[in-house]
């Protein structure tokens, strides 16, 4: 547990979080949407700082950067809870458990492991990062300081007093749109009132400097319509340019929405399409192993500069300065390829279990806090 910093007081007497777009106000004893942000006497805490569900060491193409320091790896964590309640979440039990509990990590134990196994950075995913954003604003301060880059897949639900207090650590973010931000889409499959908050987040990481590519879940029958799609990906042409990357990804039946089919790779395929129609130079179809569209191409030859399949990477045709090695125009990279790419395993199986307790917090806890809060304040708990 630990004081939350993305919260303001109300002049009724409640606190309105800021980490995420729902602007949850709560009354004394009351948690927010993602159970994991409280309010204790008066103040935000988030009851899972320094506790961690899952975490392990992955290609960076798995999340999916693929022009942000391609071939890298990092070392990927979650907590638990999350500002959305997708019935199709592949993560669904650690995102959907409004739990206080994990394995007890401190940053400094997260930055050492990342180093230990060779990651050039950390990445913040499984969960939605912004919940948890005062333990990785602790953990990517002080990565940065050790010369890793720090990076968030998110659904990029948040506010900008959220954004401004990432920027401090943050230097890229996939943001993962679902069914094509069709707002009924959201409303009905992930109880999200209004897809705006993520555009505006976008305008403003870009404004801050952090690099975002943009994913996509296609979901059949109920979330793949061609025209929100035309939709999205024209917002993206015309506010984050022609060479912002942009990934299909292919649906499989998870959680609540296991009776639908997965989506047909000849739907992602005409999304695909569309998007180069409208002009987007790099386009991808994920989690359809071997597909054409997993690769990099040069936008001026159409050669292939970094041939991929899957999270590994076969081939690289670029020059150090980033340029295609067949017609030497530049291919749109930030950051550099990572001589990692070569490693023939970039997956790293992390023992969290060996060197760190599993605990939960309980309603004692909660209480005993909630009484040292109110004495410092000068208060009497109700």
């Amino acid at each position: 547990m630990k004081q939350a910093s993305l919260y303001r007081n109300l002049p009724d007497g409640r606190i309105e979080c800021l980490a995420c777009a729902r602007r949850c106000k709560l009354s004394d004893g009351q948690y927010g949407f993602c159970g994991v942000r409280w309010n204790v006497g008066g103040s935000l805490y988030l009851m899972v700082y320094g506790r961690i569900s899952a975490i392990a060491v992955d290609p960076i193409e798995k999340k999916p950067l693929y022009h942000f320091n391609p071939g890298s790896m990092v070392l990927s964590f979650s907590t638990y809870g999350c500002s959305w309640a997708c019935q199709y979440c592949q993560n669904f039990d650690i995102s959907q458990r409004r739990v206080l509990e994990g394995f007890e990590v401190t940053p400094e134990q997260l930055v050492e492991l990342a180093e230990a196994y060779g990651a050039q950075g950390i990445t913040y995913t499984y969960n939605e990062p912004s919940i948890f954003a005062e333990f990785a604003y602790d953990v990517g301060t002080l990565a940065r300081k050790h010369g890793l880059f720090n990076t968030f897949v998110t659904n990029g639900y948040m506010t900008d007093e959220a954004v401004d207090y990432l920027s401090k650590f943050l230097d890229a973010a996939t943001v993962d749109f679902k069914g094509n931000a069709d707002p009924r889409f959201l409303r009905k499959y992930a109880l999200v009132p209004d897809p705006e908050p993520i555009f505006e987040t976008i305008l403003e990481m870009r404004r801050r400097g952090i690099y975002v590519e943009i994913t996509d879940l296609v979901v059949p029958e109920i979330g793949d319509n061609l025209e929100y799609a035309r939709k999205l990906v024209r917002w993206v042409y015309d506010n984050l340019g022609p060479d912002t990357p942009i990934h299909f990804l292919r649906f499989h039946p998870d959680y609540k929405l296991d009776y639908l089919p997965s989506t047909p790779v000849e739907t992602l395929e005409k999304h695909a399409e569309l998007a180069k129609r409208e002009g987007l130079r790099y386009v991808y179809i994920g989690n359809v192993l071997g597909h054409p569209l997993e690769n990099t191409y040069c936008p001026n030859c159409g050669r292939v500069v970094i041939r991929r399949r899957g999270f590994e990477i076969l081939e690289v045709n670029l020059t150090e300065d980033g340029r295609c090695k067949f017609c030497g125009a530049k291919v749109s990279i930030a950051g550099k390829v990572q001589p990692t790419w070569k490693l023939g395993e970039r997956f790293a199986y992390v023992p969290i279990q060996l060197f760190s307790r599993y605990t939960r917090i309980t309603r004692e806890q909660i209480e005993e806090l909630r009484s040292k809060v109110h004495v410092k304040t000068g208060s009497s708990p109700p």
